[in-house]
Parts: C-alpha cells; sequence; structure tokens
C-alpha cells in the first residue's frame, strides 16, 4: 500500500510529497515561461511560437464561453491554471519513484482528492464572487437561483455542490488511476526478465498516452472553470 511522508507546521500536518511536487510542479512552470519570454521578438519563432500558442489557446476557450468582452479578465488565470495543471499532470504519469518501504516520493500533486478538490471549491468560489461582482448580491441571487421555474431552488443550490465534486473528482480519477497503470507497469519488469521488452513497449506506450491524457485533463479543467463562470456572469444563462 502506497503512503507517503508527512510534516508538521504547528499542530498541522502536511502531505510531505504533495507539498514538494506541487512546490517542483510551480518552479517548473515558471522555469519554462521565463525562458520562453526572453528576449520576445515582433515575429514569434521557435520557443516563443510555443509560448504565444499557449496563451492563444487558452484564450480561445474563454472567447468561446464567456464572451470575446470579458474574455481578457481570465486570459492569466487561464493559462496560469492550465500551465500548472499540465506539468503537474505529466510529473506523475511519466515516472514513479518510490522507497522500498512503499513511501511514495514522485507522484502527481493531481493524483490528491484534496488538492483537486481544494481547486474545484476555488473555482466554485470565484464564479459565485463574479456573478454577485455583477449582478450585486441579491440581484446575483435572482440570476443564478431564484429563477423559473421557482421549485428547482433545491436542485440549483445542490448543483454548486455537485460541481464542486464533479471538477475535482474527475481530474483526481483520471490522474489516480494513470499513476497505478504506471505502477503495475513498473512491477511487471521485475516479474520475469523475458517479457522484459514487452514491459519496455507498453511503459513507452503508456507514457505516450499520459502525455494525451494530462493536456486533456488540463484542458477539460480550463474549460469547465470558464464554463461555471460563464453561468455565473451571463444572465441569459
Amino acid at each position: 500500500m502506497e503512503s507517503t511522508w508527512t510534516f508538521n507546521i504547528g499542530p498541522i500536518p502536511f502531505d510531505g510529497t504533495v507539498t514538494t511536487m506541487t512546490i517542483l510542479t510551480v518552479l517548473i512552470v515558471f522555469g519554462l515561461v521565463f525562458w520562453a519570454s526572453r528576449k520576445m521578438q515582433l515575429k514569434p519563432t521557435g520557443k516563443q511560437n510555443v509560448l504565444e500558442w499557449v496563451v492563444d489557446f487558452v484564450n480561445g476557450i474563454s472567447k468561446e464561453n464567456v464572451g470575446p468582452y470579458e474574455a481578457p479578465r481570465f486570459s492569466l488565470m487561464n493559462f496560469t491554471l492550465f500551465s500548472f495543471l499540465l506539468i503537474a499532470n505529466c510529473l506523475g504519469l511519466m515516472t514513479k519513484i518510490d522507497t522500498p518501504s512503499g513511501i511514495a516520493l514522485w507522484k502527481s500533486p493531481t493524483a490528491n482528492s484534496a488538492v483537486d478538490l481544494t481547486l474545484a471549491v476555488l473555482v466554485i468560489v470565484l464564479a459565485n464572487l463574479l456573478g454577485v461582482e455583477k449582478f450585486g448580491f441579491k440581484g446575483y441571487l435572482k440570476v443564478a437561483f431564484w429563477k423559473e421555474p421557482k421549485f428547482l431552488l433545491p436542485m440549483n443550490i445542490l448543483e454548486e455542490f455537485t460541481n464542486v465534486l464533479s471538477l475535482g473528482l474527475r481530474l483526481y480519477g483520471n490522474i489516480f488511476a494513470g499513476e497505478i497503470m504506471l505502477g503495475l507497469i513498473a512491477e511487471m519488469i521485475h516479474s520475469n526478465i523475458f517479457i522484459l521488452p514487452v514491459v519496455w513497449i507498453l511503459a513507452i506506450a503508456w507514457i505516450g498516452f499520459s502525455l494525451f491524457i494530462s493536456a486533456l485533463q488540463a484542458y477539460v479543467f480550463v474549460l469547465l472553470t470558464n464554463l461555471y463562470i460563464s453561468h455565473k456572469i451571463i444572465a441569459e444563462h
């Protein structure tokens, strides 16, 4: 059974593996953006092209959901969220490091349900705050909850909680299951020397597939984030 090491700050325990991998993810994202944004040119080439493509990609997600007028407000948020999730997802789906006693030293931060549900709560809280900002508190309650037909009010309230669960657990389930698969493939290496070539092929194929899953889940999370925000700031919804 896999476990992680922990540390305490005062009376509060922290998951050491998740904390260090989250910090590593932030440093990698910062390093890549810093490297790609050096010596910016009017006519982009190479690394600047990749950076601008990611920015345009996440901006496109916003424009499709919150509209071209509101989209620029969320450009930096979308870029940061997508970049963080992409790197965080990839870390644990490409390699796995455990101690002999079974303590995980290397894993995706997003393979932890607490991390994913916390991100989901932040998204839902932000969406609601943006709705209050746009319509005022009373106006927002009318637009978001007290709408026709009125008997659906309990369902509209319950939807806020189900959105948190679906947003967080979707990400968690995919990344956690991917790490389990990678662990099973890694264990096969020690089972029989004769199937080693097959295991290596499986490992390479899985890592390639994992990169696709990592990018897809980052995209889905950002897409749903913008969709939930649009439901709160666009009265027609």
